[in-house]
């Protein structure tokens, strides 16, 4: 059976393992839209219509409609690899959304985390 690929699974089977994250460490699913509106360009609406789509994920972070240009201020490591070192668009972009739900469940004030 060949292995499937993150970015092959669908929006709505990852995301919310994303919020699943923040929550168990009290911080809410409106934080977890924010920092991905933050970082995406996409607006909260947009997010929860995909929840309801059977976009997967690769295609969500391929398609992001404004990458933030401030987003390579985001650094420091995600499994441990550093985010900024990561040369794939997609898997920086991924990972990028990851290390930004780490900091809201490490409890990193919202206005740092948007940097």
């Amino acid at each position: 059976m060949a292995r499937r690929s993150v970015f092959d699974m669908k929006f709505s089977d990852v995301y919310p393992l994303l919020i699943q994250k923040a929550e168990r460490k009290g911080r809410t699913r409106s934080e977890v839209s924010e920092v991905t509106s933050w970082l995406s360009g996409y607006s909260k609406e947009e997010i929860e219509a995909m929840l309801s789509s059977d976009i997967s994920y690769g295609q969500f972070l391929s398609d992001f409609p404004a990458h933030n240009p401030r987003s390579e201020l985001i650094t420091g490591k995600i499994c441990g690899v550093q985010v900024e070192t990561i040369e794939d668009p997609l898997t920086r972009r991924m990972r990028q959304l990851d290390k930004l739900v780490d900091e809201l469940a490490k409890g990193r004030a919202m206005e740092k985390v948007l940097r």
